[in-house]
């Protein structure tokens, strides 16, 4: 049984999470400071340090929270009752979705590389995303709507694929219409490998 000390600790890290992800996304990663973040949590700054050694792993802690949620999300989907093209169509116009969220934008595309060095980013990036991907195309193999393509390969081009086109819709001026081109684009190269009947 959780005692009310545990409960308080985990609610202080909450909000200091919640706290970072809101003030990274406004300002930034240098322009945001560790007294900003404790204060818009309403703790201490001895709070945060019990929780955090430092700014990067409040970074890391935010980066993640957001990251979660996009997993969460996009898990939902593709491991519900659709048929498999169904669910990974449905999937991608989710992905584009979260890549039009500020938050998302911010956090995993701008700063994540350079806060986390690039090899730390991809790693986490792999752990959250490349694994959907990898599993939605199996689950089209399987279910005999693609070719039984390379999995590793074209999941690893897939997964740079949509990478590229979310900092793509995050660097652009008019985010929807890149947003609803890349999806015509994607659906058209899966559209490749589709079996047709015969």
């Amino acid at each position: 049984m959780r005692s009310r000390r545990d409960d308080y600790s985990e609610s202080t890290r909450s909000a200091l999470v919640r706290s970072a992800v809101r003030l990274f996304t406004e300002r930034g990663y240098a322009g945001t400071s560790l007294d900003e973040i404790a204060k818009n949590a309403r703790v201490t700054k001895g709070a945060l340090y019990h929780h955090f050694s430092g700014k990067q792993a409040v970074f890391e802690a935010a980066f993640d929270e957001v990251e979660s949620d996009v997993k969460g999300r996009l898990e939902k989907i593709l491991t519900g009752s659709q048929p498999p093209w169904d669910r990974a169509m449905s999937g991608l116009r989710e992905f584009i979705q979260i890549c039009l969220d500020p938050a998302y934008q911010r956090l995993a595309l701008h700063e994540a590389p350079v806060v986390m060095g690039w090899q730390r980013w991809r790693e986490a990036e792999d752990r959250y995303s490349f694994g959907l991907i990898k599993q939605a195309l199996q689950d089209l193999i399987d279910a005999g709507e693609v070719l039984a393509v390379p999995v590793e390969v074209t999941s690893r081009l897939l997964f740079g694929a949509l990478v590229n086109a979310a900092t793509e819709i995050a660097g652009s001026a008019d985010p929807r219409q890149v947003g609803a081109q890349i999806e015509d684009v994607i659906v058209s190269l899966l559209n490749q490998v589709r079996r047709t009947e015969s």
